[in-house]
């Protein structure tokens, strides 16, 4: 028998200083059996990072052709892939030819800085993508899980705070490769 997904229930409030977009969402979350509390804030952190009316968790851990997030046009066209974790190489390059921009989200400290020496030559090519890696402490991450979340999330100077009002993280973000600017 296939195990289910669990639902999660995330009551979101953003603050992008950076942006700027201010925004309150209400997230229904599913998480894979395979998927940690870890990866699944950091889905939600990338949620934050992007947040509009048209951003949507895709299906993820459980298909290989959609990401954790997208955003699609009014055609149906993917506008922008958002992937987390240590993503292959392979799928990146297909996402970048789907997609006008593509986003991955690494962690993990060490692991995430194996996965872009592996991959750094490959991925410097592609035009239309952005990897930036998210340094913070996992442990406090995780302990913020829980099937009801309220979580305030703000955004400035590429610094992401995130908290359910007792406990707390900071979260850094480095970008590692962009494309050029215009």
């Amino acid at each position: 028998m296939a195990l289910k997904s669990t639902i999660f229930k995330v009551e979101l409030g953003i603050a992008d200083l950076d942006r700027p977009y201010y925004g309150d969402h209400a997230l229904t979350i599913a998480r894979h059996p395979s998927e940690t509390d870890e990866r699944m804030l950091v889905r939600v952190v990338a949620f934050a990072l992007h947040a509009d009316a048209g951003l949507a968790f895709g299906k993820g851990l459980s298909t290989d052709d959609e990401p954790a997030l997208w955003r699609k046009d009014l055609t149906g066209a993917i506008d922008v892939w958002i992937d987390v974790g240590l993503p292959d190489e392979k799928w990146i390059r297909k996402a970048a030819g789907r997609a006008n921009r593509v986003f991955a989200y690494t962690y993990g400290g060490r692991a995430a800085e194996l996965w872009w020496s592996q991959n750094r030559a490959a991925l410097q090519r592609i035009r239309n993508l952005t990897v930036t890696d998210l340094r913070y402490d996992s442990e406090v991450l995780a302990r913020l899980a829980g099937r009801s979340m309220r979580l305030q999330v703000t955004v400035q100077d590429r610094q992401v705070w995130l908290t359910d009002g007792t406990q707390s993280v900071s979260i850094a973000l480095a970008v590692r490769e962009a494309p050029p600017s215009d």
